[in-house]
């Protein structure tokens, strides 16, 4: 008989009646052992055309089509009984569209061959297929090893727990009716596990079980297949859950060497900021006792000129040091959290009368101006008195640096309230070259720099503004800088009230 003469699907007599009602179990004892002669069909015609025996090839595409006949009859005639509360979804035969449109012998032909093995990576990968059928496992395994894959299989849901428990699965094929343990325990099992959550899940089902196949996918099963096993969409839905696992593995393995190197770097951090302050604490102590021992030196004995300005040079920088030095212990302990603020009610505009005393020599010897604009009715304010000066101070420091001669610096402090909190608001501002917006938060960062534009070098080392950010939000405050390149720069703080 030839090819021509084999009958298709759509050769079947078709019933005009209404469907019959069986037994959900009367009608899954009914398909499987058409899943089985479907399934095997296949494979034998698969083999018989690869050794080349055409002469049974043409009876085995008859079983083949006649299984198919024969399990679309009993899909369009036959509905499960409904239960009370069940979905009406089990009343409606639902044919999987890639099977719908087989129509002849060649086109079943094309539809079961099964593709070329499956390629390096997917040849490593392990399967377990879990269906309380031993022909139902040996078909779907047997198939599966033809393309390239590892496979081991569990009679229930139990013995498959226990293997995923026992071995790392790349994929489960999960039969969704078994007794005792069926497919949705062993899901949930899987998916309430941390560690067996990511591991992806193909639902097995009967074509007219659609609503259990959507309930295992919102349970986060990955992809289902229906009975009988057609090869090549095995091979496809197979495929594209194994690469998703490969995705997610890499990323895993990603994620833990970020962890890894996260953890490397915290610890030479730690390292880093241990030597920092050890070296620093050691070199506050000297250097104090240098500038105490120069400072009597030129209390006790009359200095020339030249001397004198030698003298002056040395406080300046030594003092620039020792200022740097506390910056840098203070910063350290901030950001330990181990700095205490010494609160007590400060005076604000006598704090700036003794500011400005402080730095009016500085100015004079720049030859810049100096403009005050501190309200003299201003509250007492909690705060730190030391760390408040040291503030002014950096801030003043940072406008000389960048003030050419002939400018001016504006020194303010006034009430000021937004979003209902009083606070201080004080201010800083410079005729100097600006500050480029993109720079405006890196410079607040520790060791953060803004290269001056005509000298084309880094004027500080970074920490005097990182101190003061960190003292103001240690007080409750903030601060931030406004500024326009050649138009100078303004900083602001506030202090609550």
């Amino acid at each position: 008989m030839s090819s021509a003469q084999i009958p298709t699907p759509e050769d079947k007599v078709t019933s005009k009646e209404t469907p019959h009602a069986l037994s959900a179990a009367l009608l899954h004892e009914l398909r499987t052992p058409l899943n089985h002669i479907i399934g095997y069909a296949e494979m034998l015609e698969e083999r018989a055309h690869e050794a080349g025996h055409n002469e049974i090839l043409d009876d085995l595409q008859k079983v083949h089509v006649a299984g198919q006949q024969l399990l679309r009859l009993i899909n369009d005639n036959f509905i499960p009984l409904k239960t009370p509360g069940a979905s009406d979804t089990n009343s409606v035969p639902f044919v999987f569209p890639a099977l719908s449109g087989i129509t002849g012998s060649a086109d079943i032909a094309r539809a079961s061959a099964l593709p070329e093995p499956s390629s390096s990576d997917d040849s490593q990968s392990l399967l377990l297929v879990v269906d309380d059928n031993e022909a139902n496992r040996d078909v779907l395994s047997r198939l599966l090893e033809y393309q390239g894959y590892a496979v081991a299989t569990a009679k229930d849901g139990r013995q498959a727990l226990q293997a995923i428990r026992e071995r790392a699965f790349d994929l489960v094929l999960l039969d969704i009716m078994m007794p005792e343990m069926d497919g949705y325990e062993v899901l949930q099992h899987l998916k309430a596990d941390t560690g067996l959550r990511h591991l992806p899940v193909i639902m097995i089902s009967a074509l007219s079980e659609l609503d259990s196949v959507v309930r295992c996918i919102e349970m986060g099963a990955e992809d289902y297949l229906p009975k009988p096993f057609n090869p090549t969409l095995l091979k496809a839905r197979v495929s594209a859950c194994l690469e998703k696992k490969r995705g997610h593995d890499r990323e895993a393995r990603l994620f833990a060497q970020v962890q890894e190197n996260y953890h490397q770097l915290q610890a030479l951090e730690k390292m880093r900021e241990d030597l920092t302050h050890m070296i620093v604490h050691d070199l506050r102590a000297p250097l104090s006792s240098f500038l105490v021992g120069l400072q009597l030196m030129g209390d006790v004995a009359p200095l020339v000129d030249v001397q004198r300005e030698c003298y002056d040079i040395a406080m300046r920088g030594g003092k620039t040091l020792l200022s740097m030095i506390n910056d840098l212990l203070d910063i350290s302990k901030m950001e330990s959290g181990t700095l205490t603020l010494e609160l007590a009610p400060l005076s604000i505009p006598l704090l700036m009368e003794s500011f400005l005393e402080q730095i009016t020599s500085s100015i004079r010897e720049e030859q810049l101006s100096l403009v005050r604009q501190i309200d003299p009715d201003l509250p007492l304010v909690t705060s730190d008195e030391n760390k408040l000066r040291r503030v002014l101070v950096n801030l003043t420091g940072n406008a000389l640096k960048f003030t050419p001669s002939g400018g001016t610096i504006c020194v303010g402090a006034r009430r000021y309230t937004q979003e209902n909190i009083d606070s201080i608001l004080f201010s800083v501002s410079d005729t100097g070259e600006g500050i480029p917006e993109e720079s405006f938060a890196r410079i607040f960062e520790k060791f953060g720099q803004v290269e001056s534009r005509h000298s084309r070098q880094h004027t500080s080392t970074g920490l005097g503004l990182t101190f003061c950010k960190m003292a103001v939000e240690a007080h409750g405050g903030r601060i931030w800088v406004e500024s326009k390149l050649g138009e100078g720069s303004t900083f602001f703080f506030t202090i609550p009230l």
